[in-house]
């Protein structure tokens, strides 16, 4: 089973996509993740990638696309895989689609989860990162890690205004992708606006399980 999630940051993608992976055993490959893995190991492309992040923008192709190939090659996503954060760019969407052809692979479904970005907004400018334990949490927890005692922060990219100006590349950039893969027939789309649960019954139900 091979999946991609669509949605704005901040729409739940992670979080459904990591119960996806729970339940079918399948690989993960999150660009946010590794994005954010190789700028912590100040890495030469997370160093090249920060900037991009920190403003809000979106990393160049040629970057993420190598790094998706790379991670599809690989063993661990021989038994399928879900996308969370990949495709965004119709360019990506076609350079996947290559790839895919390439290792004899082809997509089950592309989900999309739809969701207000006024409450994507307050969502994600409400989180709180951990540096110590690198555990994510929410402003109501208070200015200390609950399970390390550790001083919590906003990281760069949940500020409110980079969240916002996310939402208006998402807006150019990412939607197009919708009409893309209803092309292809392969699109479903769920309401995000749901608690966690209700949400994955949703996406559950969407690729046919």
């Amino acid at each position: 089973m091979n999946i991609i999630l669509l949605g704005a940051p901040g729409s739940g993608k992670g979080t459904q996509a990591a119960k996806l992976v729970d339940y079918f055993d399948l690989a993960h490959i999150a660009t946010g993740d590794m994005l954010r893995a190789a700028v912590a190991g100040q890495t030469p492309l997370g160093i090249e990638a920060k900037k991009y992040m920190d403003a809000g923008d979106l990393v160049p192709d040629l970057v993420v696309i190598g790094m998706i190939g790379e991670r599809l090659a690989a063993m661990g996503a021989a038994r399928g895989f879900i996308l969370d954060g990949f495709p965004r760019t119709a360019a990506q969407a076609i350079a996947l689609d290559e790839q895919l052809a390439e290792l004899q692979r082809g997509l089950d479904a592309a989900v999309a989860i739809e969701l207000d970005p006024e409450i994507i907004v307050k969502r994600m400018s409400s989180r709180r990162f951990c540096p110590l334990c690198g555990r994510t949490t929410t402003a109501t927890e208070g200015d200390a890690c609950a399970t390390c005692d550790g001083d919590l922060v906003i990281r760069d990219d949940d500020k409110e205004e980079v969240v916002r100006n996310r939402l208006t590349v998402y807006a150019e950039n990412t939607a197009p992708l919708i009409d893309y893969y209803r092309g292809k027939g392969i699109l479903r789309t769920i309401k995000g606006d749901q608690p966690v649960d209700a949400v994955y019954y949703d996406l559950l139900a969407a690729i046919g399980q």
